[in-house]
Parts: structure tokens; sequence; C-alpha cells
């Protein structure tokens, strides 16, 4: 079924702006996302009829906001198709959810002569957490490297994978390259050698339909905000028997069962992890993003944007000196966000032009430093696409880059008739 564009886009008001004098074209989706009304108006509701702190009261507001906030926890279980909900933490963003897990779990299992994988094309948020706890726990990383399209070696994977791996943790798709990476293989391998899998699945999440039992994976973290939802809402999933055998990451109220002077015992989980007042009103929005995401359809949202990305990528080989980084356009392993070059020209120059031209793309490392160098670039521009985008618009990202290339002097050939 072919997603009704126009109509989803009468439900985004910041799309109807304009930017310079121009109407806007929003091409940074793996940044943040633009928000339906039936979020924005989910997060007013909540402070205008029921705002009231959670878990604790036992008035009218209390009850209303704790089962507001505690059914989009049975909803985000149901999108990811976690087995409970016990299993679904809250958190602030992808970023909390990796180092909760990263020192919940990690720093009393992981000692000298252990080992987690990662791989070379991580997001500083999956990478800098297994840093730290490598530096404060004698443990050592390994890497998976990458091919030069930008796909996992997974013929690499026999002599990384040994008993010295605890955990691998790796992105289910890259935010630069757009890969879609085989994560339920990497995860039947890595059970093989007893390690742990978590997935860094704030790029997948919102664009792709998720089954964390079909994905084989032990934890995963992704964002709100990615999604259609509120900034501030994080979720990490981990298997229920983990989070029971995990400590906590914070303390403080709420994920407390009993307070001695000098000693306290834990909250159930999820609690035991979500100390102090949470984000409530950006939660409960969160939940309405769920729901506008599963009124659409996750595989209809995927398709929109393989179509999409196909597109694009035509489009832009039209371009003298471009090159293109990741998966091709077309392939079955490639998400929405297309990274590119233009030769002679810095990606933070052509992302100035475009937003002069009323296009919105994201132009530097991206939070993925090591990918730029093993890719021989400081920075790339890209262009990252979500359901509500449109053919029309990456037509008007092509004009702009052609503004871009007669700006700086070097003029694009004639554009070809289609």
């Amino acid at each position: 079924m072919t997603l009704n564009v126009e109509r989803i886009r009468r439900d985004f008001p910041i799309l109807s702006r304009t930017v310079h004098g121009k109407p806007l074209v929003y091409l940074d989706n793996a940044a943040t996302s633009q928000k339906p009304r039936q979020v924005i108006d989910a997060l007013s509701a909540y402070y205008s009829r029921f705002n009231a702190n959670i878990h604790r009261g036992i008035h009218a507001l209390a009850e209303e906001a704790t089962a507001a906030y505690e059914a989009v926890r049975e909803r985000t279980a149901r999108f990811i198709r976690a087995p409970s909900p016990r299993a679904v933490v809250f958190t602030r963003n992808a970023t909390e959810a990796i180092n909760l897990f990263a020192n919940g779990w990690g720093r009393s299992r992981l000692g000298p002569g252990d080992e987690i994988l990662l791989s070379e094309m991580e997001h500083h948020s999956n990478l800098v957490p297994w840093q730290l706890l490598a530096k404060a726990t004698g443990s050592s990383l390994a890497f998976i490297p990458i091919t030069d399209d930008g796909r996992l070696q997974l013929d690499r994977l026999d002599a990384l994978l040994t008993p010295r791996t605890k955990l691998v943790a790796v992105t289910h798709m890259s935010n630069v390259l757009g890969t879609i990476n085989p994560v339920a293989q990497l995860a039947e391998r890595a059970h093989r050698q007893g390690a742990l899998v978590l997935l860094d699945a704030a790029q997948s999440a919102p664009h792709l339909p998720l089954d964390v039992q079909q994905l084989g994976c032990d934890a995963l973290a992704f964002s709100s905000h990615k999604m259609l939802g509120p900034t501030g809402v994080g979720v990490l999933y981990a298997r229920e028997e983990l989070l029971e055998a995990m400590e906590p990451f914070l303390g403080g109220g709420e994920m407390i069962s009993d307070v001695q002077l000098t000693s306290a015992t834990w909250n159930e989980i999820p609690w035991k992890f979500e100390a102090g007042t949470p984000n409530i009103a950006g939660v409960i929005a969160f939940g309405e993003a769920l729901a506008y995401l599963e009124r659409v359809g996750m595989a209809q949202v995927r398709a929109h944007e393989r179509e999409l990305t196909a597109y694009a990528f035509t489009r832009l080989r039209e371009l003298d000196g471009v090159t293109l980084y990741g998966p091709p356009g077309d392939a079955e392993d490639r998400g929405g966000a297309v990274s590119f070059n233009l030769e002679g020209l810095h990606p933070h120059d052509v992302g100035t032009v475009l937003d002069a031209e009323g296009v919105a793309i994201r132009a530097g490392h991206h939070c993925a430093k090591p990918l730029m160098r093993r890719l021989g670039v400081p920075a790339t521009a890209r262009a990252s696409f979500y359901l509500y985008n449109t053919r029309e618009e990456v037509d008007r990202l092509l004009d702009a880059l052609h503004a871009v290339q007669a700006f700086f002097g070097r003029p694009a050939p004639a554009r070809p008739v289609r």
C-alpha cells in the first residue's frame, strides 16, 4: 500500500513554514524528526488536564498520569515485540540507555582479558560508553572493519568472536552510511560464543519494523525524538533476567523498595532504573508518536523510504564530482540516510547554501569521527528521509545542489530530461 504522503504532511505544522522566503524542505531526519499535531496536542493535554507526578499520589490526577505513562510502556513493548513491558526502561535518550546498560551490566561483569566487540561505523554514543567501561574494568575493545561500500566485513567474525568476547554492541542502521546491518546473523554467531548483543536502534526504530525476539538481541536502545516523538525520552529494552541481575545506574526516589540510613533495597524492574521524576509529558506524547506510526504501518514507512532513497541516488549521480557513501540506493540493506560530498567543496559550505535555498540537511562528522577517518574525509553532507518527504523535495534538493555548484563556480552539466 502506497503512503498518502500529502495527507500525512497535513499533520505536521512545521512543514508549512518557509525558510529564507522559500518553502521548507526538511531532510535532517536522522538528527531529529518533525512532530505531528497529535504528539504536540498530547503534550498540551497532559499539562492542561492531568499534570501530576506518577507512581506516588493517590489523587485522581496522579492516577490518571500514572495510567497514561504506564500505558506507553505497554505500547512500546508491543512496538518492538518485547515479551513484557517489564523489559522496557524509559531513559532520556538512546545515549543514556546505552550508558545505563554499560554501567549496570558491564561494570560488575567485565575485567582484564574480557573484550567488547564494536564496529568501525558506530556513532559516538555506541563507542564512548564502551571506551569508558573498558578503562574502568581493564577490558579491551575490538572492531569489525567495514568494506569500501559501507558494509560489515562479516568474513572477519570468526577471528574476532572469541571466548574473550563478552558483548557485541553494534548499530542496527548506520546514521552515516545508511547501512542496515544483518544483526540477527550477528547475534546468532555471538551467542554461539556466549556473548551478549546490544543494538543501537536509534536509526532503525523510526524506519523499520522491529522484533527484538527475531533480531535475537539481548538489549536494544532507541530515542523518541527521531521517530515523531518529543525530545528527552529514550528506551532501553533488555531481557528481564539481565535487568533483574543489573545494578541501578542512578539512585534516588522511585527506584527503591526500602531505605535505611546506611543501606537500601531496590524496586522491581523496570522502575529500579527510573530514579526521580521522569519526563512524564514526553513519555505520554511518545505514546502518540508510536500510535501514529502504527496507524501508518512500519512496513509502509520502510517501502516509501526505499523508493525515495533509490530516487535520490539516481538524481544525485547527475552531479559532477559527487561521491556517495554506503550501499547502493536500491539495496535492501540500506536505509534513508544518504551521505555525499561534492568535489572541492566542504560539506559545511554545501549545507550553508542549501539552507539559503530552504533545504535543511546535516553537514559534519555526524558524531562518527572514526568512521570519517575510515572514509578518508573530515565530514560529509547528509540528506535523510522520512515518511513525510516526497520526490518533489528530492528534486528541490538537486536544484539547490546545482545552485551550490554555480555559487562556487562549479556548474553541473545540463540536467537530463526525465
